[in-house]
């Protein structure tokens, strides 16, 4: 193993303009994500398991499926139909690692997909052991009384009432020793005002992690979230203003993003069956971000 240097590991800005409509699409990111295809070497940690993750087709979620499948772990993963191809991409980077990758396209604002994203992943593949409630929309707004109705339905609809839905469906299969993991973000401690309704949402997930995590020790499942701080994913260019781009990352101590493979460990750690006594954790990855 060489010490690497996490200051100049990954790309630094200035980066380009990259503007694109959400969901987004890795392939036309300047530079393109690390996704850990290469970089993240497993040990088998979540040997014979089994893993739903929505939001994995591109970003954090991606990247988890990549560190998961190389954990030894099968993957089930929910995303957009217009994300179809970032998808496709990700099933052979699982089917690379010797696991299988069941794709579950489709909008988990309804609830009857929720559902179904668990009970096909349960057909598919006997059972379902970690839970990875990633999948999340994000809008900026420079002015909140430009923020429309819709738009604040949708972040609510897609990062809280989704995962309500899916968690509700999963418990059911969930047994001792069981994980779920929620993304939040550090906007949960220091929102940022063009991002209101994401960094409420976001707050609440934090809040939903503690609350689950009193309510299910009592039977053996433990549930964690991370906090990203920030990240070089597809939702910088779907949902960050396009003048904001070129300085992505610098105002972290790092001076950098950080890249979606720098995250994977987190959720590796939490899904851990070996890391028992961790639950109702929420565990900041940030670059070294002042949290409040």
């Amino acid at each position: 193993m060489t010490l690497i240097d996490p200051r100049t590991r990954y790309p630094r800005p200035p980066f380009e303009v990259q503007p694109q409509e959400f969901p987004g699409v890795s392939a036309r990111m300047k530079p393109e994500p690390d996704y850990g295809d290469e970089s993240y070497q497993g040990s088998n940690r979540l040997s014979g398991l089994v893993a739903l993750i929505t939001g994995g087709d591109s970003g954090i979620g991606r990247a988890v499926a990549v560190a998961y499948a190389k954990e030894g772990a099968d993957i089930a993963l929910s995303y957009l139909e217009a994300e179809q191809q970032d998808a496709q991409d990700i099933a052979q980077s699982v089917e690379k690692a010797g696991r299988r990758c069941l794709l579950l396209p489709g909008d988990i604002r309804e609830k009857s997909h929720c559902e179904h994203l668990v009970s096909q992943t349960v057909e598919a593949f006997g059972g379902l052991d970690i839970l990875v409630n990633n999948a999340a929309f994000q809008h900026p707004r420079e002015n909140f009384l430009d923020i429309e109705d819709e738009e604040w339905r949708r972040h609510f609809d897609t990062n809280i009432h989704a995962m309500f839905y899916i968690t509700k469906a999963a418990l059911p299969h969930l047994k001792p020793g069981a994980s779920i993991i929620n993304t939040s973000s550090v906007n949960t401690r220091t929102p940022m005002p063009i991002l209101i309704p994401y960094s409420m949402t976001k707050a609440a997930i934090a809040n939903f992690t503690v609350g689950l995590a009193g309510s299910l020790v009592e039977k053996g499942i433990r549930v964690n979230a991370v906090l990203p701080g920030p990240i070089w994913t597809p939702f910088i260019a779907t949902g960050m203003p396009p003048e904001q781009h070129k300085d992505f990352g610098s105002q972290a101590p790092m001076g950098r993003p950080g890249q979606p493979a720098e995250l994977a460990g987190a959720y590796v750690y939490l899904a851990d069956p070996n890391n028992s006594y961790t639950t109702g954790a929420l565990l900041p990855v940030h670059g070294g971000m002042p949290q409040l």
